[in-house]
């Protein structure tokens, strides 16, 4: 069981039975009628309302069977549970998009359609006279990640949200990480869980209902105003919220959540990064309490300690199955000891505290068909002498080449403990998983140099940059944060490969035509390559 944080005492306790009304209007600008579904207290009081907006058809029951909530009636796709949240004094709305679920018009997902229809909803919810006037927006994935982008059309409704794991950035986050397409997921989702979701087996002419989302994806290849109109705007966010990610989310949601609070104009932030399948920790009783102690303060004014706490709480990783919860106060950790351990050719692949004297190269044969032997170079460290935690981002530093005009990279950070084995750690979906993982399409590597950091570079994406074939070109590839705490005698390793170590992930990327030549990855002499890892000292 995971150890609660907040004391169950001090948050709003149950009082009020559950009334629901179902296929209520919601007028539009436009004219058009949004329908929802409004679960309230028994009681002619007003209440702060707590909604989520999106293409899940609001009356679709879902059952969870890794939950740590009983299951009821009222239980819905990746939003909270009406049972638990109304009788201790708040409103529940759920909304479904224009064109999904009950909702006329024309689906179109985190457009900036969508997003001013959230707008309306917010600003409609807070006139109810069962509403207080103060909004608050909270639930999993994409009932997460629009919040990012109607937060910065400043709804004077909206006083709170808590996004939980959804991406913020759809092109950098989730459809193109590195720049490299990932078809994996998209090219399941939102035709069996957005458009079959609506239209069941009725899909002849879903085109007049529903914008080609997939086809759209995979025709941009590159960034712009398509992937921007759908993402967040970082300055605009002023509003409080709690951004909750998980380190195993790297397929998807977890860049979201912390380059969000890293990045957001709001001076009230938090951020939670947990563990465990992408959907249980949400219904945890140790999160349900993180969430109403976070609502009480900001949505009904309970002055519960909130602001005297420290904004972040992080579960540190200590083994594949175990983890601390700990309170930080920034992110990165200001206490940080930023380490270069360098790639080194020998002994079969080294990673070491200096750059080796001498020029060195591993090769790789990138020739598909993708077979179940390892390809590719692998650096690890020496066995550590004391427990070493690592808690952060990390940045790849690399010279590369080869015998054609581009290469992927796809980078895999694990924890090999003595007996040769990989400590794997479960990702969203109970996969096991390696520490943390990278990608970067090499004719991706430009560099926004306004945003991007030592720790974190940020990639541009507007153009492709062919690599001169057998020329060596330096390129940086963001790894997405990490929490582990390697156990004395366990050495962290790097894996450099030209395709996905796992094609059977449920995040894998398109990257066939890529899968030919060989690459070599240059290290020593001038072209000292380094893996910046975020150490935290042990005194700390």
């Amino acid at each position: 069981m995971i150890q609660a944080t907040v004391n169950p005492a001090t948050v709003s306790q149950p009082r009020y039975e559950l009334i629901v009304e179902k296929d209520v209007d919601v007028p539009m600008r436009d004219g058009l009628a949004l329908k929802c579904d409004v679960f309230r207290p028994d009681d002619e009081g007003a209440f702060p309302a707590i909604m989520t907006f999106g293409p899940y058809p609001k009356d679709e029951h879902m059952d969870y069977g890794d939950s740590a909530e009983e299951n009821g009636p009222y239980m819905h796709w990746e939003s909270a549970n009406p049972e638990w949240w109304i009788p201790r004094g708040y409103v529940q709305v759920r909304v479904d998009m224009r064109g999904s679920g009950h909702s006329p018009g024309f689906c179109d997902i985190v457009s900036t359609q969508e997003t001013l229809d959230y707008y309306d909803a917010i600003e409609w919810v807070a006139a109810q006279p069962w509403c207080s006037g103060s909004v608050g927006l909270m639930g999993i994935s994409y009932f997460a990640l629009n919040q990012w982008n109607v937060a910065a059309l400043h709804p004077p409704a909206l006083k709170a949200m808590i996004p939980w794991e959804g991406w913020s950035d759809l092109y950098r986050d989730s459809t193109h990480q590195g720049g490299i397409f990932s078809d994996g997921f998209f090219s399941f989702w939102y035709w069996d869980r957005v458009v079959k979701r609506t239209l069941g087996d009725n899909t002849e002419r879903w085109r007049d209902q529903f914008a080609p989302f997939f086809d759209d994806i995979r025709d941009h290849e590159l960034d712009g105003p398509y992937y921007r109109e759908r993402s967040a705007r970082f300055d605009e966010i002023t509003v409080p919220f709690l951004s909750a990610g998980n380190w195993g989310g790297a397929g998807l949601h977890l860049r979201g959540n912390t380059e969000a609070f890293f990045r957001s104009a709001s001076e009230q932030k938090r951020l939670r990064m947990h563990t465990g399948t992408h959907i249980g920790p949400f219904y945890r009783l140790e999160a349900r309490l993180d969430q109403i102690h976070f609502f009480d303060y900001w949505l009904k004014g309970i002055d519960n300690g909130l602001m005297e706490e420290p904004p972040i709480k992080l579960a540190i990783r200590t083994s594949a199955d175990e983890e601390d919860w700990r309170f930080e106060h920034e992110w990165p950790l200001a206490r940080t000891s930023w380490t270069r351990m360098f790639l080194s050719a020998d002994d079969g692949g080294r990673l070491a505290p200096d750059a080796p004297g001498a020029a060195g190269e591993v090769s790789y044969s990138a020739e598909g068909p993708r077979s179940d032997e390892f390809r590719g170079a692998s650096f690890s460290t020496e066995p550590f002498d004391e427990d070493v935690e690592v808690t952060g981002p990390l940045n790849l530093v690399v010279s590369v080449s080869s015998t054609t005009d581009d290469m992927d990279i796809f980078l895999a950070v694990r924890n090999i403990a003595p007996d040769g084995s990989e400590v794997c750690f479960p990702n969203g979906w109970a996969q096991p998983s390696p520490a943390s993982r990278g990608w970067l399409r090499a004719s991706h590597r430009k560099l926004d140099q306004s945003l991007s950091l030592p720790f974190r570079p940020y990639h541009q994406h507007d153009e492709i940059q062919p690599l001169v074939p057998g020329e060596p070109t330096v390129v940086e590839v963001e790894i997405l944060p990490m929490s582990n705490v390697f156990k004395q005698g366990h050495r962290l390793r790097l894996d450099i490969q030209p395709w996905e170590d796992d094609p059977t992930i449920r995040y894998s990327h398109d990257n066939s035509e890529h899968w030919r030549g060989r690459h070599t990855i240059h290290v020593g002499g001038d072209q000292a390559a380094y893996l910046l890892v975020p150490i935290i000292p042990s005194s700390a």
